[in-house]
């Protein structure tokens, strides 16, 4: 599938067979020692899971140590105090998802001037060019994500219809990619719709966030969220307050899944594949750490799920059967 957004530097994306590591590639790393700590804006989440069993599955199959997995919870000063205590130990590489730009930006400067390899997962801080203060960059092609989601809501909106966009306040590139393919698309191919934004500044002021837009619009008929966990929120505080409204949403947690299959307000998914991103950010540190320099920036595209699908691909993107409540919802087994 093609991949339709950019880098944060206007790179084009180079595929993750780009760093499919070889036997020899996995023996010689095997032999090197080598130590990774790894650093995300919350291990809570369905997503960060699997990246995290991608990731660990693929570093230890090629003998590489993971000395540490840090939470942020979403803190940029909890991200660097991680930062800053991590270049301490030394490590040979920080894999890291910034959970800002501008604010967590030195912090992760201070990794490669230690001369610790740094590898990046979906948002590269503000003034941090690659190969210079990082190996690479490893996401989802989130713009691509957008417009998936925008083209899978689309059918479920008449003609006039008023939609709403549930945003995420900070500064953070994923996010900001796939509300501007959203926005753009809609505006492109459904110029008839009046589309309103409104943003959470943390997972917590979801719910609070789509029921005030709820006020504001009281004849609100769709929603687009960033991502599926605020989705939810935003789903139970649809259904309390009575109203059907078509919800479309990027990753595919379980509970998304189980609420898209139900038929719940969740109508279309567009999920991306964080097992195989955490395959290829352990490909990139590996092949860096080899001494190969990696492309700047390595995307995976997205899938697109409906309630007739959503079984499938969720044995493709979670890599495992699919649990027995999505399974009944599909009125697969009793």
């Amino acid at each position: 599938m093609t991949i339709t957004g950019l880098g944060p530097h206007g790179e084009r994306a180079a595929a993750p067979e780009r760093v499919l590591l070889l036997p020899e590639d996995m023996a010689r790393a095997r032999a090197g020692g080598l130590r990774v700590a790894v650093v995300l804006h919350t291990t809570a989440s369905d997503w960060a899971k699997q990246l995290l069993a991608g990731l660990v599955g693929t570093l230890g199959a090629c003998g590489v140590v993971v000395i540490h997995v840090a939470d942020c919870a979403f803190e940029p000063d909890t991200q660097i105090q991680a930062l800053d205590r991590l270049v301490r130990e030394a490590p040979d590489a920080i894999i890291s998802l910034p959970v800002a730009n501008a604010k967590v930006a030195e912090a992760h400067k201070r990794v490669g001037a230690a001369g610790i390899k740094l590898v990046l997962l979906d948002n590269a801080p503000t003034g941090l060019l690659p190969t210079k203060d990082y190996v690479s960059l490893i996401s989802a092609d989130n713009f691509g994500l957008g417009k998936m989601a925008a083209e899978s809501l689309s059918p479920h909106l008449q003609v006039g219809a008023q939609v709403g966009v549930l945003g995420y306040a900070a500064d953070f590139f994923a996010t900001n990619e796939r509300e501007i393919a959203f926005v753009k698309w809609m505006g492109i191919n459904r110029r008839d719709l009046k589309i309103t934004i409104r943003r959470f500044s943390a997972l917590s002021d979801a719910a609070s966030t789509a029921e005030g837009l709820l006020r504001h619009i009281p004849e609100l008929d769709g929603l687009f969220v960033v991502w599926d966990t605020p989705a939810i929120a935003a789903a139970s505080a649809i259904v309390e307050a009575g109203m059907t409204i078509p919800i479309a949403t990027i990753d595919l947690g379980r509970d998304a899944a189980i609420e898209l299959a139900a038929g719940g307000p969740i109508v279309a998914i567009a999920a991306q594949q964080p097992f195989r991103q955490g395959q290829t950010a352990a490909s990139t540190t590996v092949t860096s750490l080899l001494g190969r320099l990696p492309p700047a920036w390595v995307a995976l595209p997205g899938l697109a799920v409906t309630p007739d699908n959503v079984v499938e691909s969720f044995q493709t993107v979670w890599q495992t059967s699919a649990p027995r409540e999505l399974l009944r919802r599909k009125k697969l087994v009793r």
